[in-house]
């Protein structure tokens, strides 16, 4: 199961890009929490185009108002030192660990401090080179996503151009072998295999 935390839904509801998201996810159990879901309403009152996060017929929505979740949410609080303002990771790590999910967000230091406990947490990025991967998306089309979500002030770590080498250096897509010699002692082209250096901020991955 992925569940998703504001920031994730915010964006893509802001870049008009809901349907995108639910092709890249077609293949997974998704949910999120009535905490995110009010973050969004409360977003909505400046953004109207946060309505469209709010009633997704492939997303689930987790109340977490059971004994045993109430305390695991608590616990997620106490470890995040979530705000009034940034329940919204607590609640999902809180689902993320009861349904043995992973949790989607692209809030950084909120993933560090997942990670430490042992959840599982990956972003945007991933979603988009996992959606690659599976053949659901082009890595040409996942750059123009990245895009679209920065035009809406999304901090990504990297520019849709960036993309394939990015993910490739971090493991996130499938390194394209070099092509080999037609013949033995054939000369190959600085072009060919080349490695892309650039760099870029690290984001959630």
């Amino acid at each position: 199961m992925l569940v998703f935390d504001t920031t994730v839904l915010h964006h893509f509801a802001l870049a008009d890009r809901l349907d995108v998201l639910a092709n890249m996810v077609a293949e997974s159990s998704c949910a999120t929490t009535s905490i995110v879901l009010d973050e969004l309403r409360s977003g909505a009152e400046r953004h109207p185009m946060l309505t469209s996060a709010l009633e997704l017929d492939w997303m689930r929505v987790i109340a977490l108002d059971g004994a045993a979740e109430i305390r695991c949410f608590a616990a997620w609080v106490r470890r995040t030192g979530a705000g009034a303002r940034h329940m919204g990771e607590a609640s999902v790590f809180a689902a993320a660990q009861i349904y043995s999910g992973t949790a989607v967000t692209d809030d950084r230091d909120a993933t560090r401090v997942a990670r430490v406990y042992g959840l599982s947490v990956h972003g945007t990025i991933w979603l988009l080179a996992t959606a690659c991967g599976a053949s659901r998306m082009t890595e040409i089309g996942a750059g123009a996503i990245i895009d679209a979500l920065r035009q809406t002030n999304h901090r990504l770590p990297c520019t849709g151009t960036d993309f394939p080498a990015f993910a490739r250096r971090h493991g996130l897509l499938k390194v394209v072998s070099p092509r080999q010699p037609a013949t033995p002692g054939a000369i190959r082209t600085g072009g060919v295999g080349a490695t892309d250096h650039r760099q870029t901020g690290h984001g959630v991955l």
